[in-house]
């Protein structure tokens, strides 16, 4: 039996919330860097980044390419938890907000809450599922 696609069942949700969080925060990072990237450097090249991050997570989950998703939700995942935990400690580098700021909390903390979805989808479609044996072969 083979894996489940990724990008199939529920997973086609998980792959809208994606683009639509890399059509956001990439948009937002271009216009931030491109704008006033003097002001916050380091939040607004996390901003672009971030968004660049969920392009390639929402392209790999589409397209069943698992070894990319794996990173790239890996990758977004210890980046929201790092950014997040600098951005309340630090907050001399964070003068303005990035997608991962305080956990997301600018996008109604869903960067915080999708990366652990997507490695749970990951791993669940990567199973081959339990399927019983057919009347032929119990012998």
């Amino acid at each position: 039996m083979s894996q489940r696609r990724t990008g199939s069942g529920p997973g086609r949700l998980l792959v809208a919330v994606y683009g639509i969080l890399a059509l956001a925060a990439t948009a937002r990072g271009i216009y931030q860097v491109a704008t006033k990237l003097d002001e916050a450097p380091v939040a607004y090249l996390l901003s672009l980044g971030a968004g660049l991050v969920y392009v390639v997570a929402t392209v790999a989950l589409a397209t069943d390419r698992r070894t990319l998703a794996w990173w790239a939700v890996s990758i977004e995942m210890l980046g929201v938890l790092t950014v997040g935990v600098l951005s309340l400690v630090d907050v001399g580098d964070f003068p303005d907000e990035t997608v991962w700021s305080a956990f997301g909390q600018g996008y109604g903390y869903v960067p915080l809450v999708l990366p652990f979805l997507g490695l749970v989808w990951l791993w669940r479609t990567g199973r081959t599922p339990d399927v019983p044996p057919a009347p032929d072969d119990l012998g």
